[in-house]
């Protein structure tokens, strides 16, 4: 059995890349799904397990949020902030500062592969009307995106995992990473600074004549309820829940047909995760990761420095190469084998979610912005590792000494 699961997990991992290796391009959630699918036809799980080993505290979670920055961005939240930084940073720098602090700070609050998805089009039409090159604030958009979300746990899809599997708190969480986030996006600024400060020197951008609202009732009322939400998560309230709600509102609020908000919602990244939990779980039933964890434990006691780096390479590698979904799945279970369990979570969750900047690959996000903007400009792999290597390396440096010095 054991054999023939870790074959499982092994072509499920192969078609979830397929699309980069050109085998099977069949997409990341079919390829979950017939991985899920297999486990549970070869006797892995059963249909019950199955449906229980999935975290459905981070897929409300996540559909929640989802649906918050759809109904956000038919209010025109995205062009009306965009318009506003134009405004205020009408220099090619200032904008290019302004990218990072926007892009960080919603990617913090909402899902910031939703963010990107959203802020792309806003970007690259700003640097059309003002004469800006797109390479420069494209880059800047994808790693402030990866970044900033890292500072809570509403983020990313990583750090809602953490949160379920954790127990933490939406404000203690944020009380350790927020600091490191920061302190890695004032790190990304600086480096976008010195990589393009000649190309941007001197360019100005044209201020829009519009404040990009579309509708000024169901634009504050969205505020508002996002507002709600937001300080929901701070009160401690259930996160998924608090989102889901924030988003029924929402419905009955806005008086029209959902229809159009539930299908720009990215239910096959919900299949995805759902799948992906069998998949883990299957694997994790046979003790093939206990076991490996056993031996390799040692080596990444986190009280010491050597452990604090090991560790953080590893989870570095890891999900680069399996993603850093995978990685929080396969790793997080095991964080109480390296002494300081709170300290594992919060670096698991920081360096999974930096080492998405380390390749235009690494990072759904990454991959969103390069794709919204293929028409308009190609962000190639090249242009990309050029600045993204460094600023992981710097930033992942800073990040974790600021979260060691803050929970040693």
């Amino acid at each position: 059995m054991t054999t023939a699961v870790t074959a499982v997990f092994l072509l499920t991992y192969a078609l979830i890349v397929s699309r980069r290796l050109r085998l099977l391009p069949i997409g990341r959630p079919a390829g979950a799904l017939v991985g899920a699918v297999l486990m549970i036809s070869i006797g892995a799980l059963s249909p019950v397990e199955s449906y229980e080993a999935i975290d459905h505290d981070t897929i409300v979670l996540l559909f929640g949020t989802m649906a918050l920055t759809v109904y956000l961005e038919r209010a025109g939240f995205f062009d009306w902030l965009a318009i506003r930084m134009i405004s205020i940073c009408p220099t090619g720098i200032s904008f290019l500062f302004g990218t990072v602090l926007l892009s960080g700070a919603l990617s913090a609050l909402l899902v910031n592969d939703t963010v990107c998805l959203f802020l792309t089009p806003v970007i690259i039409s700003a640097c059309r009307t003002g004469g800006l090159p797109m390479g420069p604030y494209l880059i800047a958009l994808a790693t402030s995106a990866n970044i900033g979300s890292a500072a809570t746990l509403v983020g990313n899809p990583q750090n809602m995992i953490i949160g379920s599997m954790s127990g933490f708190s939406f404000s203690s969480f944020f009380l350790f990473a927020g600091p490191a986030a920061a302190a890695g996006l004032i790190v990304n600024s600086g480096l976008l600074w010195v990589y393009y400060r000649r190309q941007l020197t001197g360019r100005m951008l044209k201020i829009p004549p519009t404040n990009g609202i579309k509708d000024r009732r169901r634009f504050f009322l969205t505020l508002l309820v996002t507002g709600g939400v937001i300080a929901g998560f701070f009160a401690g309230l259930h996160l998924g829940y608090t989102a889901v709600a924030g988003a029924v509102i929402l419905v009955v609020a806005d008086r029209r047909d959902p229809r159009d908000v539930f299908s720009r919602v990215d239910w096959s990244l919900l299949l995805f995760f759902c799948c992906l939990f069998i998949v883990v779980a299957g694997l994790a039933k046979t003790g093939i990761i206990e076991r490996a964890w056993g031996i390799s434990a040692p080596y990444f006691v986190l009280s010491e420095t050597s452990g604090l780096a090991s560790f953080s390479a590893l989870v570095t590698f890891g999900s680069n190469l399996i993603s850093n979904v995978p990685m929080v799945m396969l790793t997080g279970p095991h964080l109480h084998e390296l002494g300081s369990v709170d300290l594992g979570w919060v670096l698991l969750a920081f360096v999974s979610t930096i080492a998405g900047n380390l390749t235009l690959l690494g990072s759904v996000a990454n991959i969103i912005v390069a794709e919204r903007a293929r028409e308009d400009y190609t962000l190639g792999f090249r242009e990309y590792l050029r600045f993204g290597a460094p600023s992981t390396v710097l930033v992942m440096i800073v990040g974790v000494c600021v979260i060691y010095f803050l929970m040693r």
